[in-house]
């Protein structure tokens, strides 16, 4: 026997031991094996990072799947790379710029305009803790990307994802929405000394309320509307948190990193949970985090607040009255979402 032997068989012992508790520390893989063949799917932020992942496996489940990104040099890059991945064709780039009113208006036409069904709806796309910068329209770029954007375009998808039977809206927030306080006051940090930390939880919390609201008017409809927390992955979200430029984060914490953080792969693996999941059927206003089904901060669970960011959100996008889901019970806050 080899005098390296052992020492390989240990160290490949011990590393395999490593892979397995880093999968299970981060949740593991998609519990669900359910197919979705015929299926239309669309997922903002889909050229890179989780949006790529999501896109990439609901491929490989059989869905025509459409990326929506902001360049679409990237978009079409990453559609072709899924397609000759899985060898499913149907997998389409379409721009959509969520920091553009215009643009997510032009995107939601042509999707209603030449497409048979939409069937789940994944938005996706997001920044964190950017500058002070501002969107085409004029909101703070992080409620209007990870928000305002995602809000106006649910809404200008709705009758299409109606029409085609049990549909899901899935809203990517974060855990970092416990955090957060939504100020309808000042929504774009025009009276504030801005802080991009708090602007990013604002924006995921107003994720959650959004979910909540939407949840309730479509109430009677086989719509469903749910958020999630997919864990902390190692993407190109984190690029302004100057992190990953810190040598005692890349040196000291490394191991802990490795262990702790996603993978993109991984961390799509909730999307792809609450796109297919035939137990998820009616589950509706829900708040996941990973697979769990997990209450979210009080501050998310105020039905007021999420009427009232609603109406506010509406005026900001100027979203007119027909294109607005109607409650089932006008002027009444019930919850009758599954448990």
């Amino acid at each position: 026997m080899s005098r390296y032997a052992l020492p390989l068989s240990v160290a490949g012992t011990f590393l395999g031991a490593a892979v397995l508790l880093r999968d299970s520390v981060s949740g593991g893989s998609c519990p669900s094996k359910a197919t979705i063949h015929g299926k239309t799917v669309i997922v903002t932020g889909a050229n890179t990072g989780i949006g790529k992942e999501t896109a990439r496996e609901l491929a490989q489940r059989g869905g025509r799947i459409i990326l929506a990104c902001r360049d679409l040099d990237k978009c079409e890059a990453a559609a072709k790379e899924i397609r000759g991945d899985t060898l499913n064709h149907r997998v389409d780039a379409r721009r959509l710029d969520l920091a553009s009113l215009t643009s997510v208006r032009a995107f939601a036409k042509k999707i209603v305009e030449e497409e048979e069904r939409v069937d789940v709806l994944i938005n996706n796309a997001a920044v964190m803790r950017c500058p002070h910068w501002t969107t085409e329209d004029g909101f703070e770029m992080q409620l209007g990307v990870n928000y305002l954007g995602h809000f106006l375009l649910t809404n200008l998808l709705l009758e299409k994802l109606k029409a085609s039977g049990a549909s899901r809206v899935i809203n990517i927030s974060s855990l970092a929405h416990i955090a957060g306080h939504v100020d309808l006051e000042d929504l774009n940090w025009e009276r504030r000394p801005y802080e991009a930390k708090a602007a990013y939880c604002q924006s995921k919390l107003a994720v959650v309320l959004f979910t909540r609201e939407l949840s309730r008017r479509l109430e009677g409809t086989r719509v469903t509307a749910n958020a999630l927390h997919p864990g902390v992955a190692s993407t190109e979200l984190g690029r302004h948190t100057g992190m990953h430029k810190s040598v005692f984060s890349s040196t000291v914490l490394g191991p802990f990193f490795w262990l702790l953080i996603k993978t993109p792969k991984l961390a799509a693996q909730p999307s792809i949970y609450l796109a297919v999941a035939p137990e998820l059927s009616g589950v509706s206003g829900k708040y996941f985090n990973a697979f769990r089904q997990k209450d979210p901060a009080p501050q998310a669970q105020d039905d007021e607040a999420a009427q009232k960011l609603w109406a506010r959100s509406a005026r900001l996008v100027g979203l007119e009255e027909a294109e607005v889901p109607k409650a089932a019970s006008p002027g009444r806050v019930t919850d009758t979402r599954s448990s």
